[in-house]
């Protein structure tokens, strides 16, 4: 059976800026094939098994041909998948959307284009630039400065009106602006020219036709840039944003998607550049014994009270069954986990360590404890409930496996660590930090693994939660 192809602008800039019938399709393919203009944390969006397929398109940088995309997309389809083509703007803005459902039709493939946030109106905007306003711009006119042939004569739109915006153009700026001015446009015309446009590292250059290359050159502006030429580009009506205290942070936050979910969107509301590599996942170990004869059920993560939860309610296991029984929980995290299911931990250290967990269950338990943890999470909890003379069970009912993502090399201010699994899976799966990227960890085993594979410096949150890292990371930029 022949599958389907959304043809989906992902807006421009942040991952965000995607409208919601984009992501609503993107989620539901099991396919992506993606642009490298595109913000990598809208992958974070689509099925956890999804194939992902990057044909990037990027001055100076090797990328698939038109005719290889095409036939990906034919060959994906016609073996049945959904396929999403993610397109970095608006598919029809000098995106190649045309090809691509014209080669759709010829194979009899059925597809659907979701329009996007187009980055000669957006960029502009965000940098203050109205690309029309009353009684200054009364049209816009939207021009590509790559070719096919290589070849563009800008002079012919030096007689037109309105707000001029090229696209692909910073390596052409010299020759549009004296092309300009050479064809008689007025050499003191309004220039601008804005760099990572829609994102935290926006930068934006404004001068004159006369200038406006060498002052891109000296401000070091790099591509993907929209160079806007006409009396708009002297305005500015950027918004005034709160100063936020991570502003200018970069920050790339590994782990499962619920921690990159949750911490990412908890640093970039502190106003962090966040990049989600969410390079592990929960892989259900052994089932979880009869509770009969246990005093105390331990926890030691989220994940493992998520699990138990998930138990309980395919085994249709009352909340009565726990009376006279304590639930002990690692952390604050674990313990609002459980909470949420109406479990109520009677047992959550001061210091969200194991080795606490086992002084404090040591402490207050009598009877036989149920240990439910990770295949290599710590044991340190067995340890100390070990040296304290506790009885106890230890039962790993599940695992962290590898995704199996390419591997990146990361110049991040911050890396976040969320567990000791996944130190282990990112840098055995080839991935690097960059000498200056300092390490954050939740906690002490995590960055103790994490020592064993960089020299970096390494911050251990306190405390160990997603909280706990955006505070260590204010706590450094001091």
């Amino acid at each position: 059976m022949t599958g389907f192809v959304y043809i989906i602008g992902a807006g421009c800039g942040v991952y965000d800026l995607i409208t919601l019938r984009g992501l609503n399709a993107l989620q539901k393919c099991d396919v992506i094939v993606y642009d490298a203009l595109i913000d990598e944390n809208l992958l974070e969006y689509a099925p956890e098994n999804a194939e992902l397929i990057c044909v990037g398109k990027r001055a100076g940088k090797h990328s698939a041909a038109q005719d290889e995309i095409n036939a990906v997309l034919v060959r994906k389809a016609l073996d049945g998948h959904t396929v999403a083509r993610l397109k970095g703007g608006d598919p029809f803005v000098f995106g190649r959307g045309g090809e691509e459902t014209s080669e759709l039709r010829k194979h009899g493939i059925a597809y659907e284009v979701i329009p996007g946030i187009s980055s000669p109106i957006a960029v502009p905007e965000l940098a203050g630039i109205p690309v029309t306003h009353r009684k200054t711009s009364r049209s816009f006119h939207v021009i590509t400065a790559h070719t096919a042939d290589g070849t563009q004569d800008f002079s012919q739109y030096a007689l037109l009106g309105g707000t001029l915006v090229f696209l692909m153009g910073l390596n052409s700026l010299g020759n549009i602006a004296d092309s300009l001015i050479n064809a008689g446009k007025p050499c003191i015309t309004p220039a601008a020219v804005i760099s990572e446009g829609c994102t935290a590292r926006q930068r934006t250059v404004r001068g004159t036709l006369a200038d406006i290359a060498e002052r891109a050159e000296k401000a070091g502006i790099t591509a993907p840039a929209v160079i806007v030429v006409g009396d708009t580009a002297a305005l500015d009506y950027a918004g005034t944003a709160k100063k936020l205290p991570l502003a200018g942070v970069s920050v790339t936050v590994t782990g499962t998607r619920k921690f990159t979910g949750k911490a990412g969107s908890l640093l970039e509301s502190e106003g962090a550049d966040i990049r989600r590599y969410s390079n592990i996942t929960i892989g259900k170990k052994r089932d979880i014994p009869p509770l009969d004869g246990y005093g105390c059920i331990a926890f030691t993560s989220s994940y493992g009270a998520e699990i138990f939860i998930e138990h309980c309610r395919e085994k249709r296991i009352d909340l009565r069954k726990f009376a006279g029984m304590k639930i002990a929980a690692v952390g604050s995290g674990t313990a609002g986990t459980l909470a949420a299911a109406g479990i109520y931990a009677d047992i959550v250290p001061e210091k969200y360590t194991v080795r606490d967990l086992g002084e404090a269950i040591a402490g207050s338990v009598t009877g036989r404890v149920l240990i439910l943890r990770a295949e290599r999470g710590s044991d340190g909890l067995n340890k100390t409930l070990d040296e304290r003379g506790a009885a106890f069970d230890d039962v790993k009912i599940y695992d962290t496996v590898s995704r199996g993502l390419p591997p990146i090399t990361t110049d991040s201010d911050y890396i976040v660590f969320g567990s000791s699994s996944g130190v282990q899976s990112f840098f055995e799966s080839g991935s690097t930090v960059s000498a200056d990227t300092k390490i954050v960890c939740i906690g002490a085993q995590t960055a103790e693994t994490a020592g064993q594979h960089t020299s970096n410096t390494i911050i251990t949150a306190f405390p160990h939660t997603a909280a706990g890292v955006a505070d260590a990371i204010k706590e450094d930029r001091k």
